[in-house]
């Protein structure tokens, strides 16, 4: 299927119409997440089973579809919790300077966790929520990432102790939106992911 495919006509037209192309359909998506928590559900399965359950925290607000649509599909227990954190603004490049805002209510020391973020670009967010997860307690820690755009990487951030690095899709340098990802806050009931008409954001 062609990443250029042509829009389809839906309820949402209005907001249609700001998108110059789809990257990736909604079927595209969903079995994209099914094989991201079959995998996570067979590595967290091999872990002892004294442990506790893992815990989910999600980035939002960006990452809030993706983790709904992941964390029901993966089939042992676990537990989730939600952070903000953004280094966009209403911009569309990352400024670098991460704010990290409320405080998790769930208890992440000696748990392994799963950090569920909507995009990876700079890695200068990741890198901040790893450290702060790290000096919480935790035991390690895993991304889950919905897109990668390893071309816009200014920082290589390390998963802490037996944690490892999931993705969705690589993303091409496009100022995409949709599946939870917003610009201004708009666009996150998109049920696809699409480039954004650079009109809507210049």
């Amino acid at each position: 299927m062609s990443l250029l495919e042509p829009r389809t006509p839906s309820p949402m037209s209005a907001l249609d119409s700001h998108i110059d192309h789809i990257l990736f359909t909604p079927s595209q998506i969903a079995d994209r997440v099914s094989s991201l928590a079959a995998e996570l559900t067979a590595d967290l399965s091999s872990s002892s089973s004294s442990s506790p359950p893992p815990v989910f925290v999600v980035v939002a607000t960006g990452g809030f579809i993706f983790a709904a649509d992941l964390v029901r599909r993966v089939s042992i227990p676990v537990t989730v919790d939600f952070v903000r954190a953004s280094s966009y603004g209403e911009g569309t490049v990352s400024s670098g300077e991460v704010r990290v805002t409320g405080e998790l209510k769930v208890d992440v020391k000696g748990k392994h966790v799963i950090l569920v973020e909507d995009i990876v670009d700079t890695g200068h967010t990741l890198s901040c929520l790893i450290s702060r997860l790290e000096s919480e307690g935790a035991s390690s820690v895993s991304v889950c990432a919905f897109l990668d755009k390893p071309t816009r990487r200014k920082i290589h951030f390390k998963v802490l102790g037996s944690g490892k690095y999931y993705r969705g899709f690589e993303c091409p340098d496009y100022f995409v939106v949709g599946y939870g990802m917003d610009f201004a806050e708009l666009y996150r009931n998109l049920p696809y992911i699409g480039v954004l008409k650079p009109e809507y954001y210049k």
